[in-house]
Formats: C-alpha cells, structure tokens, sequence
C-alpha cells in the first residue's frame, strides 16, 4: 500500500507539471500574432500654452493597428517625442490600472488612435525649438518607443520608431 501512495504521489508531481507545461505552451501560441502589432504616430498638436510657466501641453496621437487574427488590448506606449533629433519629452499612455475588459478592444482589422498627453517646458528644450512647435513651424515629428500588447494568456513588448 505504502508503494501505491508513493505511485499516486509522484503520478500526481507528474501530471501538475504536465499540465503547467501545456498553459505555458498554450499561452506562447499568442505571441506571434500580438508582435504583429503596427503603431503610426499620426498627429502632434499643441492644445494649451502657459505664458507664465512657460509651458505647453501636446496631444500626441497613436494609430493602433491589429493585422492578426488574435484580439488584444494596449495597456502601456512608452515613447520619447523629437523634433528633427532633438528630444521634446519623454510621455507615456498607459491605461494598466484599467481591467481588460474596460480597454480599448483591438479585434482583426481595427485601426484605433490612442491619444496622450505630454508637457513640453521651455526649460528642458531650446528656446527656438520651443517656440517653432508652439507657431506650428515643426514639419515632421518622430516618435521612439514600447508599446505593449496584451491577450488573455499573453503579453509583450516591441519596440517602434514612427514619425508624422
């Protein structure tokens, strides 16, 4: 009986990694489909401007697109913004306090723009900088960052570089 027990003991070890085993292979089948993921930025607009601070804020805008067959949710962009090569900020859209049924839903085909916020201080860029984005006199902005992609079972991250 004492040998039964030990059987069952080490069928039971056997069985749980197994089943482990097959939720992580489960899981990585996502992952393909979630790096598939295309992020543009597509719009940089200056919404306010703080005369006393001098300070800006700027909408930065993402078009999210999902050419997969897999459905996913975006719940971190990370980037830093430049004009040229010179470094505005840094900005992050980040809805991960957000359960994933409250996000945005990219199901196969969607294409969503996503919108953040970002302050631009006179401070930390050249003052003709500065005021060349504040006139609209900046041709072509350049996005560099992490975007994260989320499914049921999987997440990752993947890098992108985008300009307008």
């Amino acid at each position: 009986m004492a040998l039964q027990s030990k059987l069952l003991v080490y069928a039971a070890i056997v069985a749980l990694l197994g089943l482990l085993g097959a939720i992580f292979w489960f899981g990585s089948l996502d992952i393909p489909d979630l790096e598939q993921v295309e992020i543009n930025l597509t719009d940089v607009e200056v919404i306010s401007v703080n005369k006393v601070e001098n300070t800006a804020k700027l909408s930065v805008t993402f078009l999210i697109k999902n050419p997969s067959e897999k459905t996913f949710t975006v719940p971190l962009i990370s980037y830093k913004l430049y004009t040229d090569e010179d470094l505005l900020g840094s900005g992050q859209y980040s809805t991960v306090d957000i359960a994933m049924p409250g996000r945005a839903i990219f199901s196969s085909g969607a294409e969503i723009p996503l919108k953040n916020i970002i302050e631009l201080s006179m401070s930390d860029v050249n003052n003709e900088i500065y005021q060349a984005v504040l006139d609209g006199n900046i041709n072509s902005f350049r996005a560099k960052g992490v975007i994260t992609t989320e499914s049921a079972w999987s997440t990752i991250e993947k890098e992108f570089d985008s300009s307008t």
